[in-house]
């Protein structure tokens, strides 16, 4: 089974991280954050969006990567989109990338053939004409009421009591919850009117298959913008590493300083393996998807903050000041490190799918 990359899956990377890099830069980050003084300079006032970013995505087709041709995407699946997740991993992208291309699409292609709203819906997405959010509030899973820059979405969808209904933001009570990253413009999710037929997507077991498969690609795509993080955060150190001296040498010289950013490099290019077989499995809707979903989180998110930790300890105090471009994309290492699911979670769900073989 091969699990690297194809020549096409690798140049559509490499076009993503471009675009990114022209459009996704630092100073664009910080002014996706609501507050200037947190995000360590900006305009403030921040909706966690790039609009420049989003639009040009769009227009690449990245939107509609997993969505099929007759429905004018691209046709491709969760093994084509995740190394792009990487990369807006990378840009510490703070736009909802993967709910709307990779979670809602693969909720929605449950019931498009039968729900006319579903079909239309896969069709905006593509075109780049609306933006998603999901919400898992279903107990089978790993409950999440939070939702990222919910305000500016056009439709969420949610999980909830066996069943998946699309809403529009407006017709939920949202809240809004101070994280960490600020770039994220997080808000915490509450019913307010018991949901009806309206707004039924799914019900009975294609929602119960719906609602797992969409879980374990939110568990997966966020292990690999993990993976992104983790190597920005580890070139940033390197290249700091590099540029700093001390006692007249630079302290990418001292072997305690390599010994920390190796560890820590080692336990990020472990992970990736475990992401992009999971992507496979998830593609090929394998049994044993949940499983390798639950694989990759668990040591993802394990690598991501050994790589944030060995990054700051690295940088000493410089790297506290949020001013630095460091903690743009070690807060977000930290908050998805934890979102749909932690290492802790999905170890023990690791755990229980081994014991029920």
């Amino acid at each position: 089974m091969r699990f690297a990359l194809t020549e096409d899956q690798i140049e559509f990377r490499a076009a993503v991280r471009g675009l990114l890099a022209d459009t996704c830069g630092p100073d664009e980050l910080r002014a996706a954050w609501p507050d200037a003084e947190l995000a360590g300079g900006g305009p403030g006032g921040g909706h966690g969006r790039v609009p420049g970013a989003w639009s040009a995505l769009a227009e690449m087709g990245v939107l509609g990567v997993m969505v099929s041709e007759s429905e004018g995407g691209l046709g491709m699946t969760e093994e084509d989109l995740v190394p792009l997740l990487v990369e807006a991993g990378w840009a510490a992208l703070p736009d909802p990338l993967a709910a709307t291309a990779g979670v809602s699409v693969t909720l929605l292609q449950q019931s498009s053939a039968t729900q006319p709203l579903a079909a239309q819906m896969l069709s905006k997405i593509a075109a780049g004409q609306v933006s998603l959010g999901v919400a898992f509030l279903d107990g089978s899973v790993a409950a999440s009421h939070f939702v990222p820059t919910a305000t500016s979405l056009d439709q969420i969808l949610l999980c909830v009591n066996g069943q998946v209904h699309i809403v529009a933001p407006q017709e939920v009570a949202l809240t809004p919850v101070q994280s960490v990253d600020g770039a994220r413009d997080l808000f915490s999710l509450a019913l307010t009117d018991d949901l009806d037929e309206s707004t039924l997507l799914l019900s009975g077991e294609a929602a119960q298959v719906g609602t797992a498969a969409a879980f374990n690609f939110a568990a997966v795509a966020a292990s690999a913008e993990l993976i992104g993080l983790s190597r920005r955060m580890l070139e940033m150190t390197i290249l700091y590493a590099t540029e700093r001296k001390q006692f007249g040498v630079q302290i990418g010289s001292f072997q305690a300083v390599k010994h920390h950013l190796t560890n820590a490099s080692l336990a990020v290019e472990f992970s990736e393996p475990l992401v992009l077989r999971a992507a496979n499995s998830l593609a090929l809707g394998l049994p044993q998807a949940s499983l390798h979903a639950s694989m990759a989180k668990a040591k993802a998110s394990a690598a991501a903050k050994a790589a944030a930790a060995a990054s700051l300890q690295v940088h000493g105090a410089i790297g506290y000041t949020v001013e630095y471009d460091l903690h743009l994309f070690m807060k977000r290492a930290w908050v998805l490190a934890g979102e749909f699911g932690d290492s802790q979670f999905h170890r023990r769900r690791v755990s229980a799918e081994l014991l029920a073989v």
